[in-house]
């Protein structure tokens, strides 16, 4: 199971002053259970790849599937691929809106058609996995705090048990505790279930700390591919077009041409510290 693009391009406001291609001749592979993330400057192109993938935007031309089925065949069931690839906005709790947090929760699931018995246990699980307290399940969201409220969006879309999660920016906004609070909770997600997750982040340390593939965009395009070390490797490069590597990347490079006998591969400060200490010994 998998979703691939195949030569996807995306115009804003065609044949309008406004014309502008947002993406251009994407193609990719994303398969099932893989943690990737999606990296580049504003206006990159990355927020419009991502609304293609559950058939929120529809492609200009080229296609996209989802296990192997063309999302824009005739007949495809829309509602159905929106259940299994759930997508996480920037600034989700902006939708919240139901009475308290378990009536929240339960709304995805009760538009599937569940009963209330059968919604309500999906949201409690849900709730569950992102670690919120059982205690707030009655409280109204608008009194929570801003990481609480950012929990309680991402359970409303695992309630409807998705394969694949979808999460743009869901740190935006937070403070450094409820930032690694939130990426904690979704990586462990991701190897409790085996879900696919797809995290869209300015952060390079955070992509370098969690995924295990990185995706760069870039006007629109797809300009690099491949693990976090392959990725980092060409930071002069990112520099180029407005990014950077995560700041071990710099260390590791500055250590490698002052003659450490060392891999500058490493992304995270574990990686470093084990690199340092072999090359040390």
């Amino acid at each position: 199971m998998s979703i691939a693009l195949e030569h996807v391009n995306y115009v804003y406001s065609p044949g309008t002053a406004y014309e502008k291609q947002a993406l251009r001749d994407v193609s990719l592979e994303i398969p099932q259970g893989q943690f990737v993330g999606i990296i580049g400057h504003t206006g990159s192109g990355k927020s419009t790849l991502i609304q293609h993938l559950n058939g929120l935007t529809r492609a200009t031309s080229g296609r996209i599937l989802y296990e192997g089925r063309n999302i824009y065949d005739e007949g495809y069931d829309m509602r159905w691929l929106r259940s299994q690839v759930g997508l996480v906005f920037q600034y989700p709790e902006h939708q919240l809106f139901e009475v308290d947090v378990l009536s929240d929760v339960c709304f995805g699931p009760k538009n599937q058609g569940l009963t209330q018995e059968e919604c309500e246990k999906r949201a409690k699980e849900a709730l569950n996995l992102v670690g919120f307290p059982e205690k707030y399940y009655k409280q109204s969201p608008f009194e929570l705090s801003g990481g609480q409220k950012r929990r309680v969006a991402i359970a409303g879309v695992l309630a409807m048990r998705p394969k694949v999660l979808v999460l743009d920016e869901p740190t935006a906004g937070l403070d450094p505790k409820g930032r690694d609070e939130i990426l904690d909770q979704v990586e462990r997600l991701h190897k409790e279930t085996g879900m696919t997750v797809i995290l869209v982040s300015h952060s390079m340390e955070d992509v370098a700390k969690y995924v295990e593939r990185i995706i760069v965009m870039n006007r629109g395009g797809k300009m690099l591919d491949g693990t976090p070390g392959e990725v980092f490797r060409h930071y002069k490069e990112l520099e180029e077009v407005g990014l950077a590597a995560p700041q071990v990347t710099y260390v590791m490079h500055d250590l490698k041409e002052r003659g450490f006998d060392l891999s500058p591969d490493a992304t995270t400060i574990e990686e470093a510290a084990d690199e340092i200490m072999r090359s040390l010994a």
